[in-house]
């Protein structure tokens, strides 16, 4: 009877982590290019302590509510970068930088996903 009821005075509910762990997953899909240094790396020292919290097994409520906070905070609090406006006749290749790259991986994803339902459909007629 001790024993158990030691065991229920022991329990508590472990804080739903959901949305740190969207939160870092949006931070870590960000380009640090884009934005000043100076708030980038407000940002990132908040993902590592965010990152701490999610794996901890034993992080109460309030520890998960204000990494949340914290990270959601340095999220709003990015500059992006002032763009150096092109010179006329510079035709050099780091004249003009986008820092888009979506497009690439988006293709190759599509084209990975498309070969791989082509040789599941080919297996699944034989």
């Amino acid at each position: 009877c001790d024993a158990l009821t030691r065991a229920y005075l022991n329990l508590r509910l472990k804080p739903n982590k959901d949305l740190l762990s969207d939160l870092i997953n949006k931070a870590n899909g960000l380009n640090s290019t884009s934005y000043t240094a100076n708030t980038w790396a407000v940002v990132a020292d908040e993902v590592i302590k965010a990152q701490a919290v999610l794996e901890d097994s034993e992080a109460s409520e309030a520890e998960v509510k204000a990494a949340e906070k914290a990270l959601t905070k340095a999220l709003e609090g990015l500059e992006i970068k002032s763009v150096e406006p092109v010179k006329a006749g510079d035709t050099t290749a780091n004249a003009i930088k986008t820092g888009d790259n979506s497009l690439i991986g988006t293709s190759i994803a599509l084209m990975s996903l498309s070969l791989a339902g082509y040789y599941i459909s080919k297996k699944r007629k034989y």
